[in-house]
């Protein structure tokens, strides 16, 4: 996920204009999302990103958003939620009360990263998180949706980091079990 310095993944508006990502950081993400197994994702989060991400004129030319509509494209999409009857292709739907148990059993059974996307369902399964991925962008929101619940007290160990041009920082942290 990509978050302000102050640590929310949405503006107090709802907003993610903050969060959008210069080539060098799209590039990487690019990276990430082919190393993807699945994406887990919240209703919020899943509306964004399919309606955006799989509109046939994304995934024409050559640069990062055309590379990243690829890959998003050609990622398994499990979303989690009680108010959506169906999901289009590519999906595939969980009802929240059986988000738990579906992300062990993923957990199981898949050979690869599992990316959750969304902070309300990412709060619900932080139980099951074994490393927190986050991009900060160099802006401040001053509030809005945090990455980490409120109270959360979790022990890290940073595993990764890397520096952008723009400012950006990716950090890698691995749970302290």
């Amino acid at each position: 996920m990509t978050t302000s310095l102050d640590g929310y993944v949405e503006d107090p508006t709802g907003g993610i204009g903050f969060s959008e990502p210069d080539e060098e950081v799209h590039r990487f993400a690019n990276r990430q999302t082919r190393d993807t197994a699945a994406f887990l994702f919240g209703r919020g989060l899943h509306d964004v990103m399919e309606e955006y991400w799989t509109a046939p004129e994304r995934a024409d030319g050559d640069g990062a958003e055309a590379e990243f509509a690829r890959e998003y494209t050609a990622t398994p999409r499990i979303v989690f939620s009680d108010s959506l009857a169906s999901v289009g292709p590519g999906c595939r739907l969980v009802r929240r009360a059986d988000a738990v148990d579906e992300v062990v059993r993923l957990k199981a059974r898949t050979g690869g990263e599992l990316a959750v996307g969304g902070a309300r369902l990412a709060a619900s399964l932080l139980d099951l998180v074994d490393e927190f991925r986050v991009t900060v962008m160099p802006a401040v929101t001053g509030g809005g949706t945090p990455y980490l619940p409120l109270g959360t007290a979790l022990a890290l160990r940073l595993v990764e980091q890397r520096t952008f041009g723009s400012g950006a920082v990716h950090l890698r942290y691995a749970r302290v079990r």
